[in-house]
């Protein structure tokens, strides 16, 4: 994995160290530099602020109080992974402006949503579902009993949140800030429709139009070195934190807080990000869908959807294989060997897109130009850049764990890779299928990795749908757009219904 994952970087590295001696110092030390960096801060500071305030009031609600539809509201709260960013960028834009929706509905002309919080608008509004499933699985994994003593001595619910529920919250949501500002760094379908420069802007530009590839070498290396300093200020916050029962007796379900009067207030508040992140994007769908329907290919659009779903379904399987062991290793066994290989697996992901992909290319020209163009080279680059999503729901399972039940088996004379495989793999099984949900979404809405990796007459439906869109013919891109967010939805739908049984057994 780790040489997997070091390809993009030995290739940007050879690109950049094309340049000359003299150019280095203009390359590097360029003022534009300093306003990319800047720019790209600020964006993911928007991100993560929204995206938490649509978050983890969502996932208390659904898991701590008695509102009614608790699986219908998880569903919803989810399904915006299910949403292309730059459909929903393009939603967002449709809102503003003379021929806007705002005018035409209600005759009001709002101002463009250009730049830094149009930009952070739109990737909170597909990107918050990534920190609600995470904070959704540490609620449900959370023993009641300090909660409830703490409440016995006359401690406060807000004294409660702050002292004992948010440090249990701290790693999964560390783990989930890290997954999407990682990814709001490397994004650029929304950021480019929102017209604001960062770093993956000024990284496309460059390698599409082949203006300085030297330059973009650099762009992407400085980008890597952010992620470097995420890495390691995500594994300093969260180091020696132990959230695992270590009392007898197995854990209470948790009680739920009556709401009240606040009921209206809270649906006030689903419907609103419902509104927003879903309600928006299909409404722009519907408009395009009554140019689409009536010209639609539904056989290729059939063929696209079988396509994708061979391609998503295994990927996000050995992904999953790949980082059980992963975050075993690190979490288990840590030491400067673990430390590398989880860096090492955050690299494949917070590296560059497109020049991720055009590692590989030149990887597999170099090396073994019979895997050019092969589903082999394909899924092995998506594995790559993904398996760090996985990583989160896995680690945030095994904080919570422990080793006591473990140790335990090993103690009756069972070797310590049965008494894995038998005590502690079982219960990781909703966390596993919750990373091969995000990995296999990733996979359906991926482009730039499949527009250079693809085998020839491969076709996913983000191609078509992004293709469609690119040329203007957004009619033609509605069908295959909603057949996205259906297709990623059904997949939501299944995680959450299993989670909701796997929780009422665990219950019994």
């Amino acid at each position: 994995m780790g040489i997997g994952t070091l390809l993009p970087v030995f290739y940007l590295l050879m690109r950049a160290l094309d340049a000359d001696a003299s150019q280095l110092g203009e390359i590097v030390f360029r003022q534009r530099n300093l306003f990319l960096l800047l720019n790209t801060l600020k964006l993911v500071a928007v991100v993560l602020t929204l995206g938490t305030l649509f978050a983890l009031p969502a996932a208390w609600l659904v898991t701590r109080t008695d509102i009614r539809f608790k699986g219908l509201l998880s569903f919803l709260m989810a399904l915006p992974l299910a949403v292309p960013g730059y459909v929903m960028a393009y939603a967002l834009l449709g809102l503003s402006g003379y021929y806007g929706f705002a005018r035409q509905w209600a005759g009001i002309s709002l101002p463009p949503l250009h730049g830094l919080w149009g930009a952070g608008l739109a990737l909170s509004l597909y990107t918050f579902p990534y920190l609600f499933l995470n904070l959704r699985a540490a609620f449900l994994g959370m023993d009641p009993a300090l909660e409830e003593s703490a409440q016995s001595l006359g401690k406060s619910r807000l004294v409660i949140f702050r002292h004992i529920v948010l440090p249990q919250l701290w790693p999964a949501m560390v783990a989930s800030w890290l997954i999407v500002g990682l990814y709001v760094i490397g994004d650029f379908g929304a950021i480019a429709l929102m017209r604001y420069e960062v770093f993956s802007y000024a990284i496309f530009t460059q390698y599409s139009g082949a203006f300085d590839r030297t330059y973009a070498a650099w762009l992407s290396l400085m980008l890597l070195a952010l992620t470097v300093v995420a890495l390691s200020a995500q594994r300093a916050v969260t180091r020696n934190r132990r959230f695992a029962r270590t009392g007898t007796g197995s854990a209470r379900i948790t009680r739920p807080i009556g709401l009240g009067r606040w009921h209206l207030a809270a649906w006030a508040f689903f419907a609103l990000v419902v509104l927003c992140s879903l309600g928006l994007p299909l409404m722009v769908l519907g408009h395009w869908m009554r140019l689409g329907v009536p010209e639609a290919d539904w056989a290729h659009l059939g063929r696209t959807a079988l396509g994708t779903f061979l391609t998503a379904g295994p990927t996000a399987i050995l992904t999953m294989v790949l980082a059980v062991p992963v975050v075993v290793l690190t979490l288990r066994h840590p030491g400067p060997f673990a430390s590398l290989i989880e860096r090492l697996a955050f690299m494949g992901y917070a590296t560059p897109a497109l020049a991720f992909a055009l590692a590989m290319v030149a990887f597999a020209l170099r090396t073994a130009p019979f895997l050019y163009q092969s589903y082999a080279l394909l899924m092995f680059a998506y594995v790559m850049s993904f398996v760090a999503l996985a990583f989160g729901p896995l680690r945030l399972a095994l904080l919570q764990i422990g080793t006591k039940q473990e140790e335990a088996a090993r103690a009756l004379g069972v070797s310590p890779t049965a008494a894995f495989m038998r005590v502690v793999l079982p219960r990781l099984r909703r966390p596993m299928v919750a990373g091969s949900l995000l990995v296999f979404i990733m996979v359906v809405k991926e482009l730039p990795i499949t527009y250079l990796l693809a085998p020839m007459g491969y076709s996913t439906l983000a191609m078509n749908v992004f293709s469609r869109t690119n040329e203007g013919m957004m009619g033609d891109a509605a069908p295959l757009a909603l057949s996205i967010i259906l297709f990623s939805s059904l997949f939501v739908g299944l995680i959450l219904k299993y989670e909701g049984s796997a929780a009422r057994a665990a219950g019994k």
